[in-house]
Order: structure tokens, then C-alpha cells, then sequence
């Protein structure tokens, strides 16, 4: 890659109209984390999961997804007290090489930060997924992220037993989880000092009720477990700033 060649920025406007502009450009007016996908997502045949779209808590609105480890990653990020706004493949980056040949790449995701950056990714399914194309196009993606202080990566697949966990948390990411007024503030006391889980929920009340709010709360980070062990009654909870159990998933920063 050349970098006197510079990048460009293609996506659509608000109106569905592609946009060519240029990266440096772009990356400070153009709100990605609002933007559809420049492209579809491809179906393939025979894959068990295909495109489709993921409820963001963050956002409260659908993000396109294209693929299963694309939907674990955006488990991960959605979950990240960091991130404001998430989007599934809303900016083509151009660029020229050395001889003069135009490449593009198309990441997978995009996610915006609290502090205004931005992070563009992909989610192979495995390292070697996408092959050399893809190698050298994230060579070239994190160069011109890099020159307008942003993050590239490729976002390594989530262990079995964390993935399980985020996609059962998950299932309770919706505010409406949280239960009747003055539920979570009983359920983060449960907790106050670490405790198996079914023991907390008959302490706030019962565990029909209470559960769904144990998990939300564990989702959003107010109450906190090793999510690299799996979750089970007898699972140790602990408010949001104990350290005992392993590390949560967090954000790709």
C-alpha cells in the first residue's frame, strides 16, 4: 500500500445514496454508528446462521449482522459501558497500491466510544478465515485508522463457555428485564457481598421474579460473576466491584 495515495470513504447517506468521501474527512462528520450497511451481508448456503439483525441495548435499535461470530462480538461490545453506538458494515474503505491498483475492504462492524473514537472490525470465524485478501486488507484498514487515532482489529472468536454465557445474559438485555421500580436496587443488596446465585434471588424475593433481574443486572455489569466459568444456581454473584471472580467480557479496545 501506498500512503501518499490517502483513503476514501464510501457509504450511504440518510437518503440511500452512496457517498465517496475522503477517510480523514469522513471519520470526523459522518456519524457511521447510524449509517445501514454500504453492502449486504452475503448469504451462503449451507451455513447454519446467516445474516440477520441484533437488539442493541446500547442503542435500543437493530444492527445488522452477518455471521455467528459476528453476532458474539457484538455481545461483547454491547455490553461495554464504553460504547455509544454500534453499526454492521456502514463504511468501504478505498485505497491504491503502489502499481496503482484501487483494493477495498469492507469491515464488519463498527463501534463508537465514549470518547468519540471509533473501532472498525471483523469477526472471522477462525484466524486463518478470509486468507491473504484479508491479511493485507487489515494491514491496510488499521493504517488509516491509525491516522485519525482509531482502532482496527480482528476480533479473535470468544471461548464456548463465555459465548454460551454472553448469549444467556443476553436473553435478558432488555430493560424490561429489570422488573417493577425499586427490583434492582433490592437485587444489587442481595448481592452486596458474593454469593451463590439461587441464594441471592430467595434472599431479594422470589426466584420467578427475581431471577430475570439477577441476569439483567449481571448483563449490565451492576452485578458481576466469572463469565469464563459456566453459570449454573450455584454460580458466585458479587456486586460490580468485587474482585474476586475472572475477568468479564469487555469491549475490543
Amino acid at each position: 500500500m501506498d500512503p501518499r495515495s490517502g483513503f476514501e470513504a464510501v457509504f450511504l447517506d440518510p437518503v440511500g445514496q452512496s457517498v465517496q468521501q475522503r477517510w480523514a474527512d469522513a471519520s470526523v462528520a459522518v456519524a457511521f454508528e447510524e449509517l445501514p450497511p454500504v453492502s449486504a451481508f452475503p448469504a451462503i448456503p449451507g451455513r447454519r446462521w446467516g445474516p440477520g439483525l441484533w437488539w442493541s441495548a446500547t442503542t435500543g435499535r437493530h444492527v445488522a449482522a452477518g455471521s455467528n461470530a459476528m453476532r458474539a462480538q457484538l455481545m461483547v461490545l454491547d455490553r461495554d459501558p464504553d460504547v455509544t453506538g454500534l453499526a454492521g458494515r456502514p463504511v468501504r474503505l478505498l485505497w491504491r497500491e503502489e502499481r496503482g491498483r484501487v483494493r477495498s475492504w469492507v469491515p464488519q462492524l463498527f463501534a463508537r466510544y465514549r470518547d468519540g473514537t471509533g473501532l472498525l472490525a471483523d469477526c472471522p470465524s477462525h484466524p486463518e478465515a478470509g486468507g491473504d485478501r484479508a491479511v493485507k486488507a487489515a494491514e491496510a484498514v488499521g493504517a488509516a485508522c491509525e491516522e485519525i487515532g482509531w482502532a482496527y482489529r480482528r476480533l479473535a472468536p470468544l471461548d464456548d463457555v463465555l459465548a454460551a454465557n454472553l448469549k444467556w445474559l443476553a436473553g435478558y438485555r432488555h430493560p424490561r428485564n429489570a422488573g417493577r421500580p425499586g427490583l434492582t436496587p433490592a437485587v444489587v443488596e442481595a448481592f452486596a457481598r458474593p454469593r451463590p446465585l439461587i441464594k441471592g434471588a430467595e434472599e431479594a424475593g422470589d426466584p420467578i421474579e427475581i431471577l430475570p433481574a439477577v441476569f439483567h443486572a449481571l448483563w449490565n455489569g451492576k452485578l458481576k460473576t466469572d463469565l469464563e466459568k459456566p453459570l449454573h444456581e450455584r454460580t458466585l454473584v458479587g456486586p460490580a466491584d468485587w474482585s474476586g471472580p475472572g475477568r468479564t467480557a469487555g469491549g475490543a479496545r
